[in-house]
């Protein structure tokens, strides 16, 4: 019998491609409800390909739009109510958490609260409010599948073992558009050469996150809560092949590492099957035409954030949010055009310098405290 799916953020990189691993096994997989924001279009067509029973956009305005072309057999909702009944929906057994940003916070609590497995591909979640959501899941019996690439190569890795047997978990990086250049070289550096990930096709902002190594960083500390490990055993490699997607220590020092092309259709259909492996026809993997594969340490003084991010995760509490809800908001002023590359790091600095941390914040701060960043990092920019 199909798995029933939920997935927000469908217009999405992630999205799509999750709905590219549903269209590969029509057999296996079934979409309940699809929530997205503006791009009309888009989900239009997947409306129309996925045949859906409910469905949510970013307006009133989009939701009258859409339901004027698909009729009333068609449920459409709006806003994040929408997106709560989308990850809520009855008939659901799986949610796809894909939409960017701490947008994603309330619908994945909606989705634990009503007992969905959770394929999480929003790593905001967990930086913002690990200790809320891990908790929660932990009360409920929820299992939270990770979808990022190192994550489900470490869960990959640990399946039938003990996480109290892991020494270490070491999380690579390709090193971002950046990895080859010099502090003055990123100083002049435009959009575009941000936005030229040399191995990944990824949605804007993780790519400008992968430029800084904090989309590195927030995975630090979404690692610290999937797996419940300290983080002095999160350590993390600059891979620039993008093959080797993470590995595991052991305590008898045996490492185990899950390799792949850089796909993310092989994590995402991971956790929608798990715990089957299902086909694929995607390219394989060709250690032959690889050739070599190669790490080093992270340049913590050329890229600080990275350095940043694990201070962020050993203070807990409202500072990981903090960081996290400045970084959007500086990335979102340097893909409009209003900052340069550096004054990304330099904006969270700032916004952190001025928080006064909260050790074990509801809910309700951690909403306001990112409203909050978000102000004054906007304060700092137009200072």
């Amino acid at each position: 019998m199909a798995k029933k799916l939920s997935i927000l953020g469908s217009t999405g990189s992630i999205g799509k491609q999750t709905l590219d691993v549903v269209a590969a096994h029509p057999e296996q997989f079934q979409v309940t409800a699809l929530a997205a924001g503006s791009q009309i279009e888009v989900l239009s067509k997947q409306i129309e390909k996925f045949r859906p029973s409910l469905v949510s956009v970013a307006t009133a305005e989009l939701a009258k739009e859409v339901q004027a072309r698909f009729g009333h057999a068609l449920q459409v909702e709006y806003g994040e109510s929408g997106l709560q009944q989308v990850a809520s929906a009855a008939d659901a057994e799986l949610v796809v958490t894909a939409v960017v940003g701490t947008l994603g916070l309330r619908p994945t609590m909606a989705a634990v609260l009503a007992g969905k497995e959770i394929a999480l591909a929003n790593k905001e979640t967990l930086v913002a409010a690990g200790h809320l959501i891990t908790d929660l899941a932990r009360r409920k019996g929820v299992r939270i599948l990770p979808v990022d690439s190192e994550h489900s190569a470490i869960f990959q890795c640990i399946h039938g073992e003990s996480c109290k047997q892991v020494a270490r978990i070491l999380l690579t990086a390709s090193g971002g558009a950046f990895r080859d250049k010099t502090r003055d070289e990123m100083q002049q550096a435009s959009l575009a050469d941000a936005l030229a990930h040399p191995n990944w096709s990824m949605g804007a902002k993780i790519t400008i996150d992968s430029a800084t190594l904090m989309n590195k960083g927030l995975e630090v500390i979404e690692a610290h809560w999937l797996f419940d490990l300290p983080y002095e055993q999160i350590e993390v490699l600059i891979h620039p092949q993008s093959i080797v997607h993470s590995l595991v220590e052991f305590q008898d020092r045996s490492v185990l590492a899950q390799l792949g092309t850089p796909d993310m259709r092989i994590p995402i259909q991971y956790a929608l099957a798990y715990p089957e492996r299902l086909e694929a026809n995607w390219p394989r993997l060709d250690l032959l035409s690889v050739g070599t594969l190669t790490f080093n340490k992270p340049d913590l003084t050329r890229f600080p954030i990275l350095g940043l991010a694990f201070q962020a995760g050993k203070a807990g509490g409202s500072v990981p949010a903090v960081l996290n809800a400045a970084n959007e908001m500086a990335v979102s002023l340097f893909l409009d055009g209003k900052i340069g590359f550096l004054d990304i790091e330099r904006t969270l600095v700032s916004v952190l310098e001025q928080h006064a941390p909260v050790s074990h914040p509801s809910l309700d701060e951690i909403l306001a405290l990112d409203q909050w960043a978000r102000e004054t990092a906007k304060r700092e920019i137009a200072g």
